[in-house]
C-alpha cells in the first residue's frame, strides 16, 4: 500500500538538514520510495519532505518515518501520514 508521509521542518533548521541529508538519502535509498523531496516555502527555501513511500501497513510506514536520520535528529516540527489510493496517474 502507499502512504505520504508530511513532514514539516521546525523553524530554523535549515543547517540541520543540510548536516544530516547525506545520512537520509542512505537510508531513504533501501526503501521502496515513489517519490519524494523537499517541499519548498514562498522563498524557494527547503521547509519540510514529501515521501510516497510504499509499505506492508501503516505500522510499517511510522516505523519508517520514526527511523529516518532527519527525524532521529529531530528536524520537523510535526509529521502526518496517511494512506493513498492512487486514481490517477501510472497507478490509477
Amino acid at each position: 500500500m502507499l502512504f505520504v508521509i508530511h513532514a514539516l521542518d521546525r523553524p530554523d533548521a535549515g543547517d540541520l538538514r543540510a548536516e544530516t541529508r547525506p545520512a537520509h538519502r542512505e537510508y531513504v535509498a533501501g526503501f521502496d520510495v515513489a517519490l519524494g523531496g523537499p517541499l519548498l516555502d514562498g522563498e524557494g527555501d527547503m521547509c519540510g519532505s514529501l515521501v510516497v513511500l510504499e509499505a506492508e501497513d501503516l505500522a510499517a510506514a511510522e516505523a519508517y518515518a520514526a527511523a529516518d536520520p532527519y527525524a532521529v535528529a529531530g528536524l520537523f516540527e510535526r509529521v502526518e501520514i496517511r494512506g493513498l489510493r492512487p486514481l490517477i496517474g501510472p497507478d490509477g
